[in-house]
């Protein structure tokens, strides 16, 4: 694929910003660790303090527990002494993990275990001299100088660590400093050119995208004309080939009907004039469903509700589509609440509900009976057509009602493909919903409903059904 040169220049761009914005991640990431791992270094030098006060503490605990069994025997003393050497032990343990790789504080280290060492031979010699029963606080006095001087030497020692721990905390948090500073000076001089780069991007990408709109608004106008005349090519097509078939039935029947002669059976005539009139009919109701929906795409689909008779409505709807039906399938009305009377567009209606019980017995048998229910809710007029019939595939139901769709499994019966169509016009100038349910080889159920914002008027007729049986 060759590239123009604004793409270049936008890729490039995208790139160069990537790389900076990595890089000022990188160093954002870096501070964060310097931030934390100084905050660590505090933590750890007041750990090492803490640790060589104590151990000093600990020092002169256990010489004030040695003092008090020398002074007054008492053995309290002396396990306060000896339990404050073991611990002794402890801290200085900890305290070689704490001081790391560092040499100098390792020697000063030596030089505490050290002195440590030989101020706890002082300690036991002195208590020994105790427990002899001949000692005498002359031989004790002449320990004192010795041990004086080992506790001034473990002192000095001591200072020399906390120094040093000090000197290290403060190298560690100048070094900090100025490295964190030489990083937000790289940090703010690489975002400012990221978002001065991005700036310039996102100007070529907003020019590319004015383009790109301009030429999609051209070619969405050409697939429209396109798509407008493939729909009108198949719109004409429909049409002629739904009219051909009633115009040849009536032509023919017309034909049979002029050249008989007197020994035709009434019966013969009455068949041929019912199969004109059946096929006129059909070519109506094809005419009337090609002027719906024209009207309702110009928006031009009258709108007139007036309160009507829900039941009677029903009634004679079944009887209509009874006596234009050859097959005489038994379709039943059943009223499953109290309401007989709403506010709706009886023409509107007649289509919507016609269309469904037309569909119902096209693709239904006669042996199975068709059901058109009636029901209300708080500000809702609720119809139900319910048949026995072929189903509906489920990859077909989203695309019912598009006009001129039918699913695959319809055969040879014949139709257009605009009832449903014509139905959700109608429902949509109703502000009304419908819901499909159907299984392949166990009918379908179209469930339409109606707001109403005034009550509607209501009987005692809960449960009542009338079923339209063939005569």
């Amino acid at each position: 694929m060759k590239w123009s040169l604004e793409g270049k220049w936008i890729a490039s761009g995208f790139g160069l910003s990537l790389l900076l914005m990595s890089i000022v991640s990188f160093i954002s990431y870096k501070n964060a660790t310097q931030l934390i791992e100084s905050a660590d270094q505090v933590k750890h030098t007041h750990e090492v303090m803490k640790n060589l006060t104590d151990i000093f503490a600990t020092i002169t605990d256990a010489e004030a527990g040695r003092r008090g069994y020398i002074l007054y025997g008492e053995k309290l003393e002396l396990n306060r002494h000896y339990q404050a050497m073991q611990s002794l032990d402890a801290k200085v343990k900890n305290l070689q993990q704490q001081l790391g790789n560092d040499s100098y504080q390792q020697q000063q280290l030596k030089k505490l275990k050290f002195l440590i060492t030989e101020r706890n031979k002082l300690s036991n010699k002195s208590i020994n001299l105790k427990k002899l029963v001949n000692s005498t606080l002359t031989v004790q006095d002449s320990l004192v100088p010795q041990s004086n001087k080992n506790r001034s030497q473990i002192r000095e020692i001591l200072t020399h660590m906390q120094e040093r721990e000090k000197q290290l905390l403060e190298i560690s948090v100048r070094q900090s400093q100025d490295n964190f500073q030489n990083r937000m000076l790289i940090e703010f001089l690489g975002t400012s050119l990221s978002f001065a780069i991005l700036i310039g991007v996102y100007a070529l990408l907003y020019q590319q995208l004015l383009k790109r709109q301009q030429a999609e608004a051209i070619q969405r106008t050409l697939a429209q004309e396109k798509e407008l005349s493939e729909l009108k090519l198949r719109f004409f097509s429909m049409v002629s080939h739904e009219f051909r078939t009633p115009l040849s039935i009536i032509l023919g029947s017309a034909q049979l009907l002029a050249q008989s002669n007197q020994q035709w059976t009434e019966e013969k005539k009455v068949k041929n004039l019912h199969r004109i009139q059946s096929s006129a009919r059909s070519m109506n109701q094809l005419l009337t469903d090609i002027l719906t929906l024209t009207r309702a795409e110009a928006g031009k689909l009258d709108f007139n509700p007036e309160l009507m008779d829900l039941e009677a409505f029903c009634i004679n709807l079944i009887e209509d589509l009874q006596f234009c039906n050859p097959q005489q399938h038994t379709i039943k009305f059943l009223n499953q609440s109290d309401c007989t009377h709403a506010k709706l567009d009886e023409n509107l209606l007649y289509s919507i509900l016609s269309n469904l019980l037309s569909n119902a017995i096209k693709y239904s048998v006669p042996e199975k009976t068709i059901f058109l229910l009636l029901n209300c809710e708080t500000d809702t007029i609720i119809f139900q057509v319910k048949d026995a019939g072929i189903g509906i595939p489920a990859e077909f139901q989203q695309h019912l009602f598009e006009p001129f769709n039918r699913a695959n499994n319809v055969g040879k019966i014949v139709g257009s493909g605009l009832g449903l169509a014509v139905v959700k016009k109608c429902l949509e100038v109703h502000r009304g919903e419908i819901f499909v349910e159907s299984e392949v080889g166990n009918g379908t159920s179209f469930m339409v409903k109606f707001p109403q914002k005034t009550p509607t008027l209501s009987t005692f007729s809960q449960g009542r059904s009338i079923s339209v049986l063939p005569t």
